[in-house]
């Protein structure tokens, strides 16, 4: 089996329970910029705003302040954040009807 060094071969590898939240963030983000990866731009969020929770309910112009991040780039995270947003909302209605 091929040993992966990038978080989304990692992820692959060994599961997304085994990457760091700085390593998902970079799945999303996908590319850094010229002399800063994907993954050093998501720790800069991550340093920035505490943690998922931090980023979550943040608007959008604020991740513009990233180097790095663009519009598709804050779409593409803001769309995970709901998707968690839909799965805990669902979750939640879940154990009120049992």
């Amino acid at each position: 089996m091929k040993k992966w060094t990038h978080p989304g071969g990692k992820l692959r590898e060994l599961g997304a329970e085994a990457l760091t939240d700085a390593e998902l963030l970079s799945i999303l983000i996908s590319t850094g910029t010229k002399g800063k990866t994907a993954e050093e731009v998501a720790k800069e969020i991550l340093n920035k705003f505490g943690s998922f929770k931090g980023m979550a309910n943040q608007p959008l112009e604020k991740f513009l302040e990233f180097k790095g991040l663009g519009d598709v780039k804050i779409i593409r995270i803001a769309a995970a954040f709901e998707v968690a947003r839909r799965i805990v909302k669902q979750v939640l209605k879940e154990k009120e009807d049992v």
